[in-house]
């Protein structure tokens, strides 16, 4: 296959040219920063990707899964931080791969510390902050932060690399100032509870925050020492509608095919369902609602104002103007993260050739 216009659909288009444009600003943003970037893979799960972030200056990556870490490790990636809280049935895993590779781990619980330590290996461990989102992690401002904190240090097998935490809610927009705010106090509160610490006799070596609204709004991260934004190689219509891009700037996108018009009835059906989108209905507050926006012109990076997805089933995707059975769009996801995953391999494009296809790896 050439062209995108030979592809089967619907399919998960990559866009190679913008992927490389992301990347690279993320990286150089970063390095004025004066912070390491580990970025967040699950956004991508693609040893392709991957590679392009470490060649780029990446120091390690970050994952949500182990499937995603042993992925990942098995092709040369030796630095990781499973940034999601210790599963205790997943133990086993946890002390193989990480004879292997440097495997960093998040804990937020006494009952975690107690059950790394139980392996009796050499673990690297960071402590999670709460640092406002409200999800999980340790109240900066409780004692039992020290407490914790104190244990891994005075451990005699893990090891402590400091604090991290995921300000989640710089998502919540609803515009680039709201995500800077956010950020600010994310990092405000992570270098302050740092040095705290050091102040009582623990050593914090790490201080590790970041999302890509944050990240793409954030004026200093002086005192932090990494960041792990993901989202920022594809961007996705979430990102558009809260100020971190354009339309042009996202990477990736699904090609679908519309497969029914009935006379009168004002809409059409695509072959995009929840299995190709999601169904993550983007910013609560976003008008109109959307599944999904269409791209009127790709290149130009503009979308249709009256035409989108409305709503999803599991194959299905209704779109709210008539439109030629036949006819094929170009939708831009509201999180290109969950998109993905609903995919076995993206379709590589530059322009509208058709240069590779990179499998995601999304095993569970």
């Amino acid at each position: 296959m050439n062209t995108i216009h030979e592809l089967p659909t619907p399919a998960l288009l990559l866009d190679l040219d913008v992927l490389e444009r992301n990347l690279e600003q993320m990286q150089a943003k970063a390095d004025r920063l004066g912070v390491a970037l580990r970025p967040h893979i699950k956004t991508h799960k693609c040893i392709e990707v991957g590679e392009r972030q470490r060649a780029l200056g990446a120091k390690g990556i970050t994952v949500s899964t182990l499937p995603e870490a042993r992925a990942f490790a098995d092709h040369g990636f030796d630095d990781i931080t499973w940034a999601f809280p210790l599963i205790f049935v997943r133990l086993e895993e946890v002390v193989e791969l990480a004879e292997h590779i440097t495997l960093r781990l998040v804990v937020d619980s006494a009952e975690a510390v107690r059950e790394l330590e139980r392996t009796r290996r050499p673990l690297h461990v960071w402590l999670k902050v709460d640092c406002g989102y409200h999800r999980a992690g340790v109240d900066p401002e409780s004692p039992r932060v020290t407490e914790l904190a104190r244990a891994i240090h005075e451990s005699s097998t893990l090891e402590f690399d400091g604090i991290l935490t995921h300000a989640g809610h710089s998502y919540d927009g609803p515009t680039r100032r709201d995500s800077a705010a956010v950020a600010v106090r994310e990092r405000d509160v992570m270098v302050e509870l740092a040095e705290r610490l050091r102040a009582d006799g623990v050593p914090v070596p790490g201080v590790s925050v970041g999302s890509t609204p944050g990240m793409h709004a954030v004026d200093h991260l002086d005192g932090v020492t990494e960041a792990r934004p993901g989202n920022y190689a594809f961007h996705d219509y979430t990102q558009v509608l809260i100020g971190s891009c354009t339309p042009r700037d996202c990477a990736a996108t699904v090609l679908a095919s519309v497969v029914s018009s009935q006379p009168g009835a004002g809409h059409c059906v695509i072959d995009a369902g929840a299995l190709a989108l999601s169904k993550d209905p983007g910013p609560g507050d976003a008008e109109p609602a959307s599944m999904g926006e269409i791209y009127d012109d790709y290149a130009a990076g503009t979308l249709r104002p009256d035409t989108r997805v409305v709503s999803l089933s599991q194959e299905h995707g209704k779109v709210s103007r008539a439109l030629p059975v036949g006819a094929r769009v170009r939708i831009l996801p509201n999180h290109s993260c969950l998109t993905v995953a609903c995919f076995d391999a993206y379709h590589v494009v530059r322009g509208e050739r058709v240069v590779d296809r990179w499998k995601v790896w999304r095993d569970r």
